[in-house]
């Protein structure tokens, strides 16, 4: 109430008052609090990016490798063929000799188609050596391709589980969700330990 040039609160004015001046105050540190976690997850996302993005290039560089490896091992496959080729080869031309000498009477000839016989038997040893000598690097390539297919196919979940974690951000942020702020971090951890997997080979 009024009288001359003062006034005098009431306990109705006290209340309005002190509300007011709550209400304030609730819906400041309120605010502020949602600011903290916008802020923080927006940090987390542009990292969860980043390592999305290079979890997405070894992921890339191991399937390349993995290409360029079962391309390795194919040419050294066909390498060993056509060695094996040439031992039969060799193998055909040593059975000829051999018939040769078997059914030839002259001694002096026996001993020239045994000579010869003697230089195709150590001639198709060598190249099976080289041919069983491609195929174990054939084969070890192979295993190669295979490592890195096995490690791209890990940057591969790795990256999908940080991009599942990004788009749960965004979510979060615009529906002000806590559960679903706390799945993004679940989903970025299990995204991050899997890329480690990928990184140990295993």
């Amino acid at each position: 109430m009024s009288s001359g040039g003062f006034h005098v609160h009431g306990p109705h004015d006290h209340a309005i008052e002190h509300a007011t001046h709550g209400g304030d105050h609730h819906h400041d540190a309120g605010h502020e609090a949602s600011g903290v976690a916008t802020s923080r997850i927006a940090m987390v996302t542009a990292i969860v990016a980043t390592v999305g993005a290079l979890f997405s290039y070894m992921g890339g560089a191991t399937q390349t490798n993995a290409g360029l490896y079962k391309n390795d091992a194919a040419i050294k496959k066909t390498e060993a063929a056509n060695q094996w080729t040439y031992f039969q080869s060799k193998s055909t031309k040593q059975h000829l000799t051999e018939v040769s000498r078997d059914l030839n009477p002259n001694p002096e000839d026996k001993t020239k188609y045994q000579a010869q016989i003697d230089r195709y038997e150590k001639e198709k040893n060598d190249i099976k050596a080289a041919a069983e000598k491609l195929e174990q690097e054939s084969s070890a390539w192979d295993h190669k391709s295979e490592a890195q297919m096995h490690e791209h196919h890990r940057w591969a979940q790795a990256t999908t589980a940080l991009q599942i974690a990004i788009a749960l951000a965004a979510i979060a942020l615009l529906t002000k969700k806590k559960w679903l702020e706390y799945a993004m971090f679940g989903v970025a951890g299990v995204g991050i330990a899997v890329g480690g997997l990928a990184f140990l080979h295993i």
